[in-house]
């Protein structure tokens, strides 16, 4: 709508009104991090045995080393084993002693922890042996939540607006965050992870609500400065988790420590505003016409009145993704492009325990590779254009994935260091995938449309920690996932149209139309042109 655009261009691109705001932002990534990853260090590896206390009530005055002996077998490097132990019997312990036990069975009182570690989940809730899966399937039941909430809340806020659904997330990502802490079984702290809005609303790093809510307040030269500055403190939160999971061992009190702050974000009940462009796309002209004055009273700016009568409604119908051709091309090209953006960006992350050096340290430089594949976005973005940063952005996180499937196992550094470069280049592409959908999807229908690319991203979410567990028939088998899978969609990406150096488009007419395109191409060219020389 073009009568907006012009609005906010004497509203100010980038003023002190839309520095505010992108300030707002950049407050919750810190939490949100920290509610995506958390859960790699509150099941830390930890030595373990069956309970066999049944032995006791034969021989009392056994030691521990005795009682291992006589009731846990040992496995081919003389360790006692982990999962399993000799089946119980009623004979006295001279005749154990002398005769010994053959048959084993599976742990059937639970395990024991030798080592003095605070609490874990996996100490607390035995996610070991059998049920070390759980791990794995709580990672994709927090994905689930995140698709779940993909689903409801990007149309919710199309309808409702931006403003409603971000206050309203911040109050129950503080409530179920904290309860998380004390819930008394893993099947509860399942479900809460699951219905936790930190991962419902907010949807992914970092929320669209909150996203859009600043995106489209801010002028085109700014806008990729804005957004991925935002996705910097998602990155330094990373990094805070790593030092936070370091300090604090207990998973209850690091659960409380990640969560609790969020509940100081209530403020934006009265400093947060609604986004004009939906404002005027649901034909709330007078409440459109309040905020922008209002942004350009703190811009120091005013907007002359006749420029106001310039903002009629046009309302958008979500069926025009999948009814009009140029918007159906968008959809599933986006669609599959934040799916391979997940897969590989979580396939990775949520591995960081899997490749041979400390955790601590492999999560730090994995947050810490962030801030410059965002920062580095802006620049790329400004020189490349959209178009071609996604794809090659894409094509060259596959390829890494499917390299560090040659590399032999004994060596940990060099998959660390390959691990770390694909994450830099599936952040960098997570990163371009926001810019380029907001400027790709009409205002109109553009919460819907990043709804449905955001569902999208959570499904392989959900899917990324699974295909983990394909690693017991090969190892090779989730790499090879996560690396074809980006460099076939990167291919596609060619197909769409390049938006560098435009507006947003407000309604879902016929797309950027060819005069604009071509507008496009030679602001890019005189661009490389003067970088050139």
């Amino acid at each position: 709508m073009s009568g907006v655009g012009e609005i906010l261009k004497t509203v100010g691109e980038f003023g002190p009104f839309q520095k505010w705001l992108v300030l707002f932002t950049l407050l919750p990534c810190f939490t949100l991090s920290f509610h995506q990853f958390c859960q790699l260090f509150m099941v830390p590896d930890e030595p373990h045995h069956c309970n066999t206390s049944w032995i006791r009530a034969i021989g009392p005055n056994l030691t521990e080393e005795e009682q291992l002996n006589l009731t846990l077998p040992r496995d081919a490097n003389g360790e006692y084993e982990q999962c399993s132990m000799y089946s119980p019997v009623d004979w006295d312990l001279d005749s154990i002693v002398a005769y010994g036990l053959n048959a084993t069975e599976k742990c059937s009182s639970g395990w024991v922890y030798p080592s003095a570690q605070a609490p874990s989940l996996l100490t607390e809730f035995d996610l070991v042996c059998d049920r070390k899966d759980l791990n794995d399937i709580s990672q994709s039941v927090y994905m689930l939540g995140m698709f779940l909430g993909a689903m409801i809340f990007g149309p919710l806020s199309d309808r409702i607006g931006r403003r409603p659904v971000i206050l309203i997330s911040i109050f129950l990502q503080g409530l179920f965050g904290v309860a998380i802490a004390f819930v008394p079984h893993f099947d509860v702290y399942m479900a809460f992870r699951c219905f936790t809005p930190g991962e419902i609303i907010f949807m992914d790093d970092p929320e669209p609500s909150l996203f859009f809510s600043a995106t489209e307040w801010v002028g085109v030269s700014q806008r990729p400065k804005a957004v991925l500055t935002s996705h910097c403190c998602f990155a330094i939160g990373q990094m805070i988790l790593a030092g936070l999971s370091y300090g604090i061992h207990n998973w209850r009190l690091l659960q409380i420590t990640g969560s609790a702050p969020v509940f100081a974000l209530f403020f934006y009940i009265w400093v947060l505003p609604e986004s004009a462009r939906w404002l005027v796309i649901k034909g709330r002209i007078e409440e459109a016409k309040k905020v922008l004055q209002k942004a350009a009273s703190i811009n120091k700016r005013t907007i002359p009145p006749e420029l106001l009568e310039q903002v009629p409604p046009k309302p958008g119908n979500p069926l025009d993704l999948f009814r009009k051709k140029h918007l159906l091309k968008v959809t599933l090209i986006m669609l599959c492009t934040w799916f391979v953006n997940s897969l590989v960006y979580y396939g990775l992350s949520l591995n960081v325990t899997n490749f041979g050096l400390d955790i601590y340290l492999t999560q730090l430089a994995f947050g810490a590779v962030e801030i410059p594949a965002r920062i580095g976005c802006i620049f790329v973005l400004q020189r490349f254009g959209r178009k071609k940063t996604q794809a090659v952005l894409l094509i060259l996180s596959g390829l890494v994935c499917l390299i560090i499937i040659g590399i032999p196992e004994d060596q940990p550094v060099v998959i660390t260091v390959m691990a770390i470069i694909g994450k830099f280049a599936a952040t960098a592409s997570f990163s371009t995938s926001y810019i380029y959908s907001a400027e790709l999807f009409p205002t109109a229908v553009r919460q819907t449309g990043v709804g449905l690319c955001s569902m999208s991203a959570r499904l392989a979410g959900t899917m990324a920690p699974l295909m983990l567990l394909l690693e017991r028939y090969n190892p090779a088998i989730p790499m090879a996932i996560f690396g074809s899978t980006p460099v076939v969609v990167g291919l596609l990406c060619f197909l769409l149209r390049e938006t560098h150096g435009t507006d947003l488009v407000d309604d879902t007419g016929d797309g950027c139309p060819p005069a604009q395109e071509k507008m496009v191409a030679k602001t890019m060219s005189a661009q490389r042109a003067l970088t050139s020389s």
